[in-house]
């Protein structure tokens, strides 16, 4: 039950982090709200670690790096992805291919499902396509550069969990630290390269950035995004480490895909943006799949 309670969290609180970098990348590049919101990220994390504590170990540094690294390609492929379109399409299989991998390989591992979690698992998985299922209106066609640079997005974002297992369970924030540190010198560096391959006059946001003209809104926008991004890990580590059971690793990396529902319950409470026939059926089956993994 604490388990499945720590990976739902994470899910709504990684969406509410969501959210809001959508928000904020509606005036500035999308990119450079990722490098500012995962260097703030490092902050609240500092500050966990002096309060909560933690332990230092080459292991947990070494997976913390692993967690960096997969993250912060996950998310440049994932804005190239949706930048090939159509977002309809690549957007859920991203969130699929994050959930489904953790499972694959807990399931090579050789962890045993009960067939109430596996038919749990299953309708998480379809819950999480229903409820990322967006409109689409650029007319962009299925592509298979844009199918495969999604998936593998999405495994980056698998990525992240599995190298949060690997940790040791007495490490704490510390491999946190690591993974959000090597995360935005990655999206930092990437942020710099895409201003620089933009002409200034040719884009508002990059006008604004480079002028150093932040409005306080915006600015706290994204400090927020940060802030709870690095909460959601934090959630997501605790969650993995919260049982020695091994069904431990699948429940938590597809409870943690269903972050899509966060988002689209404050794009609908925020912004009156209406949430869909199909996107209501979806965050329905993930409260039903939600129930079948306490259960199991």
């Amino acid at each position: 039950m604490l388990t499945v309670l720590l990976g739902l969290s994470g899910a709504v609180v990684y969406g509410a982090a969501d959210f809001l970098g959508g928000l904020a990348s509606k005036r500035l590049r999308a990119v450079t709200v990722s490098a500012v919101a995962a260097a703030v990220g490092i902050v609240p994390l500092l500050v966990g670690l002096v309060v909560v504590g933690g332990v230092a170990t080459w292991t947990g540094t070494l997976w913390g790096a692993v967690a960096g690294a997969s993250g912060g390609i996950g998310v440049l492929l994932l804005y190239r992805a949706l930048a090939i379109g159509p977002m309809s399409v690549l957007s859920p299989l991203t969130a699929v291919f994050a959930a489904v991998v953790p499972v694959l390989v807990a399931v090579v591992r050789g962890t045993a499902l009960s067939g109430l979690a596996i038919a749990a698992l299953v309708v998480a998985v379809v819950a999480v396509v229903l409820v990322a299922a967006v409109r689409d209106t650029s007319g962009a066609r299925v592509t298979v550069s844009g199918l495969v640079t999604a998936a593998v997005a999405g495994c980056g974002f698998g990525g992240i969990v599995l190298a949060y297992d690997m940790t040791p369970s007495d490490s704490g924030v510390a491999p946190l630290v690591v993974a959000r540190v090597l995360q935005a010198v990655l999206l930092g560096a990437a942020a710099v390269v895409s201003a620089r391959l933009v002409r200034p006059g040719a884009d508002p946001a990059v006008r604004s950035a480079r002028a150093g003209r932040w409005p306080t809104r915006l600015l706290l926008t994204v400090v927020a995004c940060g802030v709870l991004d690095a909460m959601a890990n934090v959630f997501i580590q605790a969650g993995l480490h919260s049982s020695d059971d091994p069904v431990t690793l699948p429940v938590v990396s597809v409870l943690n895909a269903l972050y899509p529902i966060g988002t689209v319950v404050l794009a609908g409470v925020v912004l009156r943006e209406r949430l869909t026939p199909v996107q209501w059926t979806g965050i329905g089956l993930a409260f039903a799949a939600s129930v079948g993994l306490a259960l199991a």
